[in-house]
């Protein structure tokens, strides 16, 4: 099975980004998190992207924020696909980094998710890795399953509530 590189740009970013992995390990996928920055260590996320396919990656996810270039240069040294989490600021609660996540140019594309949503990050990359993969493939209708059940309980519950009131 291929793995999943999850890159922050930022230590500070792994309390959002530790949702991509823990949700990349329900699924069984194995990853690797790294911590590397597109503007203070330029050399090294090239390197990493030359090489991640080479290296058993199928997919990257890239986290950062503010002004968050680090998807878009995994993506441009790599024809893996690369998926961005824009990370939440100060500044502007997350609106420049996802408009650098998303404001790709033409034939560098980067699958963008909202700000803050590693999750889904992670749950596209299981996506694309199960295109090729029928137990990946298995496991997503499972966790599709679970959800609509969850929805039909929680649809009970309330439906219970409102026949009291």
């Amino acid at each position: 099975m291929k793995k999943v590189a999850v890159i922050m740009g930022s230590d500070s970013d792994w309390g959002v980004v530790k949702n991509a992995v823990s949700t990349l390990k329900e699924f069984g996928v194995p990853c690797e998190a790294h911590v590397i920055s597109a503007h203070r260590t330029p050399e090294a996320a090239h390197e990493f992207a030359v090489s991640a396919k080479g290296k058993g990656f199928g997919v990257i996810i890239a986290a950062a924020g503010m002004a968050a270039h680090l998807a878009g240069v995994l993506a441009a040294s790599t024809t893996l696909p690369v998926i961005g989490i824009p990370i939440s600021s100060q500044n502007l609660g997350g609106l420049d980094a996802l408009l650098a996540t998303v404001q790709m140019p033409s034939g560098i594309p980067v699958a963008t998710v909202a700000v803050g949503g590693a999750a889904n990050a992670a749950l596209l990359a299981v996506q694309m890795l199960a295109l090729s993969d029928e137990t990946l493939a298995a496991k997503l209708a499972e966790k599709k399953e679970a959800m609509k059940a969850g929805v039909a309980a929680k649809d009970q519950k309330l439906q219970a509530e409102v026949q009291v009131l």
